[in-house]
């Protein structure tokens, strides 16, 4: 079983910067994309950022330019970078990984973590 803890969100003000850490843990063998989602309130979840175990990166074009997604592999660790975030960024914002054992996807979740952007 994986588990994954979110953490780094709050309150932000439009311009200002956070970031967000996703660090798994527990009995892994092999992780493979890992990705932010969020969900703003009244709305579906959505893709906000994903990179591969190579390093290949994609965003959705609504952050593109202002956030960075990276990852230290060393420490399992999946972190977002939301430089001059927008009220419209406001969302619960949950990590995603793939872990892969045997030849098998399992996904996981991590729990949320709130980001509220205003002044």
């Amino acid at each position: 079983q994986v588990q994954l803890v979110e953490s780094g969100g709050g309150l932000v003000q439009p311009g200002g910067s956070l970031r967000l850490s996703c660090a798994a843990s527990g009995r892994l063998f092999s992780i493979n994309t890992m990705a932010w989602y969020r969900q703003a309130p009244g709305k579906q979840r959505e893709l906000v950022a994903t990179i591969t175990s190579g390093g290949t990166i994609n965003y959705v074009d609504s952050v593109k330019g202002r956030f960075t997604i990276s990852r230290d592999n060393a420490k399992n660790t999946v972190y977002l970078q939301m430089n001059s975030p927008k009220p419209e960024d406001t969302a619960v914002y949950y990590c995603n990984v793939g872990h892969v054992v045997h030849g098998l996807l399992y996904n996981y979740w991590g729990q949320g973590t709130q980001v509220t952007v205003s002044s």
